[in-house]
């Protein structure tokens, strides 16, 4: 079988399937940048926070137990939001239509159940901290304080004002 080019942008500097296999596999569901990105954000701000605390529902990257909220860091990719990163690949696109629908099905039934248990839940996605529509570091603390300050029980903060 002979090695099939990679046809989007975003990796296409892997030029076989085999290169880009391997990289992909190397991704971690932990410790992203992005994820380290919002906590030392935080810590500098001077909230206190748990990692990927099993006890809770779906393990949010954060934990915050004085506001009692969830943050979940999500990929745009891996999550299939709907901004310029979280975009399908064209190769292989049944595999990858599948494993993102199971985690959406994964991420909505996780965040009702938070919901239900009394936890409040804050997503930010990827494109808020990385890429070309990222927010200003100040913007996206004072959107997190906002929401840890409030009495919303749900919110998502992306890389559009």
């Amino acid at each position: 079988m002979t090695e099939q080019p990679f046809k989007t942008k975003r990796f296409s500097k892997y030029k076989t399937t085999a290169k880009r296999s391997a990289v992909m596999s190397k991704i971690t569901s932990k410790n992203t940048k992005p994820e380290v990105v919002v906590r030392k954000l935080l810590f500098n701000a001077g909230y206190r926070y748990r990692l990927h605390k099993k006890e809770i529902k779906g393990k949010p990257d954060l934990f915050l137990r004085k506001f009692n909220t969830a943050i979940f860091v999500h990929g745009c990719f891996w999550h299939h939001h709907n901004c310029h990163i979280g975009h399908l690949p064209k190769s292989n696109t049944a595999f990858w239509a599948d494993k993102i629908k199971r985690n959406l099905v994964r991420d909505k039934n996780n965040i009702a159940e938070l919901q239900r248990e009394g936890y409040r839940v804050l997503v930010i996605w990827e494109c808020a901290i990385t890429g070309k529509n990222k927010l200003e570091t100040n913007y996206l603390l004072e959107k997190i304080t906002h929401f840890l300050k409030g009495s919303e029980n749900m919110e998502a903060i992306t890389g559009e004002k």
